[in-house]
């Protein structure tokens, strides 16, 4: 795809991460935000999938498993069990990342976040406030079983006798039993028997009480939502429940409606957050997949091409799964250790689950489970059977047809008159169903009916700096594109881009010929003189031959070499990057013919996207603040190997002085959350800031982005320390007269929050909304910085982690929004900072695209647009 139309290319889903390579078809979550116009700079993905992997026993509240009838996994007892190879005993001594768990990370300094500045709006969000807040006291018990008991579900079936005995309302995930009746004795033994005659021993151990202040009391309460939930025939896949009742059927695939739930402490109430999602379920196994592929010399080879990154479902547990390896060494017929007895994996399934496996001689999928991988060093295995594996998310082929596209966007993009229609229902279903009022009841828990309404504040428009100091607003809709008609770029070669090459078949002679001259017209009309270029033609397009051609237009040392595609190919457009970046430190363009269909519209984009290439600036905001540095920090995957990532940090310079930015790349594992060359590439930054203004920033605002709510305690503990006492350490090193001012701040784009203003429209960009549905442990406010037109907009979450830069929220608030107006691929905002989108942009292209570090020579170019 040509550098022109990933500019263009509008995302369907409520992230803006960068499109994955051909090999890596995204996952199968959909919950519309409106982002097809949401940020239109960018080709997205970001079909999130429900967060459950592995075969993850089932635990309590306290820590403790239960042996679920799951899968083998590598780890448990119970199934085909290798650590690293050797057998191991159950779960019980790890520890798994707490969703519930509250991690105080406001600065103890902080007063008040709530800002004063800009128009207020009022609003209403997707939460339903807890009418009646709970007053009983829960009481934790363990149950165990003898005989053991595998399957959860017969667990609860067995206890279910009992019910009389445990009390109204009880809940039991197969482990922990949580009910508000306490025994007389703190062991109480209990007999039962199955429906097929089997006797078995109940031992409840008393474990102590839940109060109301601890994170625990919330998940008891998710767990009472979720049981109610129960009541409306919904089916759970992976963490979230879906409707099959509701499918609908689009084409070769099923769309499944559902709904994503939690109960918080926010600032004054206890609120339940409810957004509308949708699953993609399709009917082909990667068993279909691998008999399509093609036996030959390179069949493994291929076999992995086709599936690994691939999420599937099995049917027999409801949980998803990511393809990691594909095991040709194993097989069915392969034995493992279950209860002291060797047993094939036929047998397993055969007794489990009644499930017959028909082809015998299919290879063993491999899984890690990603919850567990961080503390485990990513050998916590999963073995899953082909034909037993279902796929789900899109192919590529799918994305091709705008058909189906459309479709399914019919579906999943909700207005947010539509989404409120949705949300309201799903709240009379819950409050009228006969068995989800029963669990309500029960519990004495009672939902309001109509959404909870916020206060917001709308930042005014701000200004846009082009040449000679010309300012125009953005407006109220965040949109200058206009403005390029009658202003010139802020910066851009004094001699113009006179030292160029271009690539091109000799058979689209006419097409180039054509692109030259809107890319001229475009370009002198903001002030940027694009002189003729060195023309190499190629007689056929194959990667090879752009490759050739590319080592010959270098050795004049142009400035840019633009290579013209007939049409988009991945694997050439790689190549090229690759060559460019890693081993020539040139710059490149790729552009194909496509991009004259659009006359000077693309031609403006392509203009732009090449002065930034080298080096300069199309625009720029009115900044208050001298002496200011920010960063952004993303991290994006290796397509080739799944446990290498790659970490991309953006630095602004003095924004003030001379508008430049600086960016540098490392490898990092993909299995830890905290960057460990995180620090050297700071450095890097701060060094480059003195070299050009020959002293340290005073300020830095750091926007730390790609991190999950799990590992956000990880972050505050080490990451944030660290960087404190490293910056220390530096500013003192070149005897700096005042300490470094920082504030840290995590982006957080996946949200379930929503804002709708009125019944039917989105808020206008600017939106902050900083109380009611914000954390009281967090110093955290939303921002709805982007237009959207189509759907529902999806806020962007902030919070501050660490702060001593002397600025006050409404400053914070209006410098994050200034920052999402300098991203150049679009002349709009975008919905995170543009240091993040530029990390995001540079991580991407170095996991899918290079494979490796490009050359330190582009650090100061937009090499990656």
């Amino acid at each position: 795809m040509g550098d022109q139309e990933r500019g263009r290319r509008r995302p369907l889903d409520d992230s803006d991460r960068s499109p994955r390579s051909v090999q890596e078809p995204r996952a199968k979550v959909f919950r519309d935000d409106g982002s097809h116009n949401r940020d239109r700079s960018e080709a997205s993905s970001a079909y999130r999938p429900s967060l459950s992997h592995g075969a993850s026993t089932s635990r309590g509240i306290g820590g403790s498993t239960s042996r679920a009838a799951e899968v083998p996994s590598v780890s448990g007892a119970s199934a085909p069990s290798t650590h690293g190879g050797g057998a191991s005993g159950p779960h019980t001594d790890r520890r798994r990342v707490d969703r519930y768990e509250i991690v105080n990370s406001r600065p103890a300094d902080i007063v008040t976040k709530r800002g004063q500045d800009g128009t207020e709006i009022k609003l209403m969000s997707n939460f339903y406030r807890l009418k009646t807040k709970p007053q009983w006291r829960i009481v934790h018990y363990h149950v165990d079983f003898a005989p053991e008991v595998e399957a959860v579900r017969v667990r609860c079936g067995i206890l279910s006798e009992h019910a009389r005995i445990l009390g109204t309302g009880y809940l039991f995930d197969g482990a922990q039993l949580f009910t508000t009746k306490k025994f007389e004795q703190d062991v109480t033994v209990l007999q039962a028997t199955s429906k097929q005659g089997v006797n078995y021993t109940i031992t409840i151990k008393f474990v102590g009480y839940i109060s109301a202040a601890e994170p625990r009391f919330l998940q008891v309460l998710n767990l009472i939502l979720r049981r109610s939930m129960k009541g409306l025939n919904l089916e759970q896949v992976g963490r979230n429940l879906f409707d099959p009742h509701a499918r609908i059927k689009l084409f070769e695939v099923e769309l499944w409606p559902g709904y994503e739930t939690s109960i918080r402490q926010h600032e004054s109430d206890i609120l339940v957050c409810a957004e509308i999602t949708h699953k993609v379920m399709r009917s082909e196994t990667i068993y279909d997949i691998l008999k399509r592929t093609t036996h030959s010399d390179r069949y493994k080879e291929q076999c992995r091409l086709n599936t690994l990154g691939l999420v599937v479902l099995t049917d027999y547990n409801n949980k998803t799964y990511r393809i990691n390896e594909l095991d040709f060494s194993q097989s069915p017929l392969s034995t493992f250790n279950c209860k002291g007895k060797d047993t094939t994996f036929v047998e397993y399934y055969l007794t489990k689950y009644n499930i017959r496996i028909k082809d015998p001689g299919q290879p063993l999928i491999l899984s890690k489970n990603r919850d567990k991988a961080q503390n485990n060093k990513g050998n916590d295995i999963v073995l899953l059977i082909p034909e037993l594996c279902r796929v789900t998310g899109l192919t590529d082929d799918m994305r091709k047809k705008m058909d189906f596209m459309r479709a399914l966007a019919n579906h999943t993009r909700m207005n947010p008159g539509r989404r409120i229609e949705r949300l309201q229902t799903f709240n009379r279903r819950l409050q009228t169903t006969a068995d989800s009022v029963k669990v309500l009841r029960d519990w004495n828990m009672q939902l309001e009916d109509q959404l909870i309404e916020v206060k917001g504040r709308v930042i005014a428009p701000q200004k846009i700096v082009f040449n000679n100091r010309s300012r125009v607003s953005a407006g109220d809709n965040a949109d200058w594109t206009r403005y390029f008609r009658d202003q010139q770029m802020l910066t851009t070669p004094r001699e113009g881009l006179d030292r160029w090459a271009v690539i091109a078949p000799e058979r689209n002679m006419r097409d180039l010929r054509q692109l030259l001259e809107n890319l001229n017209r475009a370009a002198r009309g903001m002030g940027f003189n694009v002189q003729r270029p060195r023309e190499s033609w190629i007689s056929d397009d194959r990667t090879s031959t752009y490759i050739q051609a590319l080592d010959d237009c270098a050795r004049s040392d142009p400035k840019l070499i633009l290579c013209f595609f007939s049409k988009n190919n991945p694997e050439r457009y790689a190549a090229i990057k690759k060559r460019g970046y890693v081993d020539r430190a040139i710059p490149t363009q790729v552009v194909t013919t496509n991009a004259n269909r659009n006359g000077l519209s693309v031609a403006t984009k392509i203009a732009i996207q090449i002065n930034c290439k080298l080096g300069y600036t199309p625009w720029m905001i009115e900044l208050p603040l001298s002496g200011l540095m920010t960063i952004g920090f993303d991290i994006a995957k290796c397509s080739r190997n799944r446990s290498k990532a790659y970490g991309a940090l953006v630095a602004s310079m003095d924004l003030q002085q001379n508008s430049t930015f600086f960016s540098t790349v490392a490898e990092c594992s993909a299995y830890d959350v905290l960057a460990n060359n995180l620090w050297p590439m700071i450095l890097k930054a701060l060094r480059q800031y003195e070299r050009e203004h020959k002293k340290l920033p005073t300020r830095i605002i750091f926007y730390r982005d790609g991190v999950s709510s799990g590992s956000l305690k990880q972050l505050f503990e080490y990451e944030v320390k660290d960087i404190v006492e490293k910056l220390d350490a530096e500013y003192k090193r070149v005897s700096a007269t005042a300490a470094p001012m920082l504030a840290y701040i995590v982006v957080t784009k996946s949200s379930n929050t929503r804002f709708f203003f009125g019944n039917n429209r989105n808020p206008p960009p600017g939106t902050v909304v900083d109380d009611v549905v914000t954390l009281p442990e967090r110093y955290d406010f939303y921002l709805v910085s982007q237009t959207v037109r189509q759907g529902t907009v999806s806020p962007t979450s902030y919070n501050v982690l660490y702060s001593n830069i002397r600025l006050s929220p409404d400053q914070i608030q209006k410098l994050t929004y200034k920052m999402c107006h300098l991203y150049y691929n679009w002349s709009g905002t975008t919905r995170v900072p543009a240091v993040c989108q530029y990390a995001n942009k540079l991580a991407t292209l170095v996991g899918t695209h290079l494979h490796a570090i490009p050359q330190c020579a582009l650090e100061k170019k937009f090499y990656y647009l």
